[in-house]
């Protein structure tokens, strides 16, 4: 275990100090916390040391309570939404298939119309409707 640092703690009154060893792995550990909790390292030991911890309220169990009700829920959800998806990607892997399908046949049709010489109407709208659900 390498030493991070040493703190020195002094009171506000008086002279008496405190020094206290950190290891590395602890202060990254406060740091961490610092960056969660958008505070200062320093108001971070300040709260270790005095023992300044909330206790969760009964409230805080109720709302656990009621996520966990909430999660199973969406599950269910989840359950029912899963094969629905499922067939909605197999559904659009149909139509692209189609599509492409399509698109070779107005090719073909295109290019026999050509060679029998008769007059060739391309139709755009039809292109676009293709081109969307091939992509």
């Amino acid at each position: 275990m390498r030493l991070r640092m040493k703190i020195k703690i002094k009171p506000e009154k008086g002279f008496g100090k405190i020094e206290v060893e950190i290891s590395e792995e602890l202060w990254k550990a406060i740091e961490r916390i610092s960056e969660k909790y958008n505070k200062p390292p320093e108001k971070i030991l300040q709260i270790i040391f005095r023992g300044e911890f909330k206790e969760p309220s009964e409230e805080y169990n109720s709302l656990k309570e009621e996520i966990n009700v909430l999660e199973k829920k969406v599950w269910e959800l989840e359950k029912r939404w899963a094969p629905l998806r499922y067939k909605a990607y197999g559904l659009s892997e149909d139509n692209k298939i189609l599509a492409i399908e399509l698109s070779g046949l107005m090719a073909e049709n295109f290019q026999l119309k050509r060679f029998l010489r008769k007059k060739v109407k391309p139709d755009f709208e039809l292109r676009k409707l293709i081109s969307y659900y091939i992509q």
